[in-house]
């Protein structure tokens, strides 16, 4: 994303100071979730209240409305993830071109890495525990 200067229409109340204001995908994306939960909350309270209004038994309108509003939150998580656009990829020359394996103590499976941030980065997890690091140390 790009920076941006957040300026008014009036002269006098624009401030001295011209440092770029950052801007990110993520503070835009956790407004628009904060509006959509708004949103649905108040739908949910407004059709309890008229449910209720109706003669519903309070009981079962309020059980309809937790699980109704677990539903739509769930739903509005799995497509806000296939709304977001897909990160960029570093910059070349970030990453340096490793040969490292890696063998997980619990289960054995192994792993080699040929790409990382750092000449020794640290080890991945598997099973829960960091795997063991098996490329001897004079190949580094």
């Amino acid at each position: 994303m790009s920076d941006f200067e957040p300026t008014t229409d009036l002269p006098e109340r624009i401030d001295a100071d011209d440092t770029p204001v950052a801007s990110s995908a993520r503070s835009r994306d956790e407004v628009t979730q904060r509006r959509r939960r708004r949103i649905v909350q108040l739908g949910i309270i407004v059709l309890t209240l008229g449910l209720l209004a109706l003669g519903q038994p309070v009981l079962r309108v309020l059980i309809a409305m937790a699980i109704m509003y677990a539903i739509l939150a769930i739903g509005f998580a799995v497509l806000g993830a296939f709304a977001r656009p897909v990160p960029e990829p570093p910059p070349p020359g970030e990453l340096r071109r490793v040969k490292l394996h890696y063998r997980c103590t619990s289960c054995g499976a192994e792993l080699r890495m040929t790409l990382a941030n750092d000449q020794l980065p640290q080890a991945p997890r598997h099973c829960a525990d960091e795997m063991e690091l098996t490329t001897p140390l004079d190949e580094l």
